[in-house]
């Protein structure tokens, strides 16, 4: 099975925001998108990105979140078009999760823009085998072959200037008895979040755009002895080993699919991962887009 790994594809939709929907975290966000994001951020990298991963015939697509900018809703409905028409793949073949960007406000996260836009990308085929009350979506399962793909979601609406991310206890419970479910155990399981298990040395950047629980879903994922633990966020390429009790886990962030950098482990693209029959992880690669042609070329995952 082959599995590509797309992340924070922001694509922007400016031109009908209104004075009014910029009266909360949207102002900063807006500044930065002139400034900075809009610059760096093209949607013909994203294009080029989707046209590649086609040509390779994958399996299955997982995008792990920040599809949008600002959580707007003309956003959104450009995100499905990039996926009806740019990635052009059944929602049965790619699943997605949320970042923080996807729910930059409170009424986005409230009214659960991304969940209404993406809910066949989400769907789960273990609905209520988790046993904890009161989840919404997250985790959803979905078994595809040899692979039990798993969609978390860390996204929570933040106050401005940060971007941290948090599972909350309910989350981690579920997961805990997903993992222990039979028809998961029999496959090697791939976990999508948006926020990376590791955090930053520091705790005041840690509180500011890491995950808040990592070390409690730490714990959860002791029980593993094997899989991928996929993520954004940090918009540039990195492969870390989770080691646990029984094995490890390859923790995997791909860069943003939009991000037009002249560092090559920047530099927009997307990974690639080779599950075998038995479900052992197989090739691991990265793909950067050349911007001068429009095609990617292979490259070794920076290690961490």
């Amino acid at each position: 099975m082959i599995i590509a790994h797309l992340s924070d594809l922001h694509l922007f939709a400016l031109a009908e925001l209104t004075a009014r929907r910029l009266l909360n975290k949207r102002f900063t966000g807006w500044v930065n998108i002139k400034l900075r994001r809009g610059i760096a951020h093209q949607r013909w990298a994203v294009e080029a990105v989707a046209s590649e991963v086609r040509k390779l015939d994958v399996d299955h697509v997982v995008i792990t979140g920040d599809v949008t900018g600002l959580a707007l809703e003309r956003e959104f409905e450009q995100v499905q078009s990039f996926l009806r028409q740019d990635l052009a793949m059944s929602a049965d073949r790619v699943s997605m999760v949320p970042g923080n960007h996807d729910t930059y406000t409170r009424g986005a996260y409230r009214d659960r823009r991304f969940e209404g836009h993406f809910g066949e990308h989400i769907t789960s085929d273990l609905p209520g085998a988790s046993g904890v009350p009161g989840l919404d979506r997250y985790p959803f399962v979905r078994l595809r072959g040899p692979v039990a793909i798993i969609g978390l979601s860390t996204a929570l609406p933040r106050p401005p200037l940060v971007a941290s991310g948090h599972l909350g206890k309910p989350q981690r419970m579920a997961l805990h008895s997903l993992l222990a479910h039979d028809q998961v155990r029999r496959r090697t399981p791939v976990i999508l979040q948006h926020h990376p298990w590791h955090n930053p040395a520091s705790r005041a950047k840690t509180a500011l755009e890491g995950l808040t629980d990592a070390a409690d879903e730490l714990l959860v994922l002791d029980q593993l002895d094997r899989g991928l633990l996929l993520h954004g966020h940090l918009h540039k390429r990195v492969h870390r080993r989770l080691t646990t009790s029984r094995g490890h886990l390859e923790a995997i962030g791909s860069t943003s699919a939009s991000l037009v950098d002249t560092n090559p482990a920047k530099m927009a693209g997307f990974n690639l991962y080779e599950i075998d029959a038995a479900g052992a992880v197989g090739q691991i690669d990265s793909f950067v887009l050349d911007p001068s042609s429009g095609k990617v070329t292979p490259t070794p995952l920076p290690k961490s």
